[in-house]
């Protein structure tokens, strides 16, 4: 399980950088169909929330990697 788990776990900056790179791109695929299917403002406002999502977790995710890098496991 250990191995497993290892697969899964963001240890460096990079590899944090690269997950949010991913989760960037699909919140932007999400947010372009939402323009699709609602024209306008109601649209545009759910692409923001999209976009702000990976935002918020990206620095979480940077900030969790510095920690745990401080701190230890």
């Amino acid at each position: 399980m250990k191995k497993i788990k290892r697969l899964f776990t963001i240890r460096t900056k990079f590899e944090a950088f690269l997950a949010i790179y991913a989760l960037g791109l699909g919140a932007a695929t999400r947010g372009v169909h939402y323009l699709e299917q609602y024209p306008g403002f109601g649209g545009k406002l759910l692409f923001l929330a999209c976009c702000s999502a990976v935002m918020i977790v990206g620095g979480l995710m940077i900030d969790g990697v510095e920690l745990k890098r401080t701190y230890g496991e």
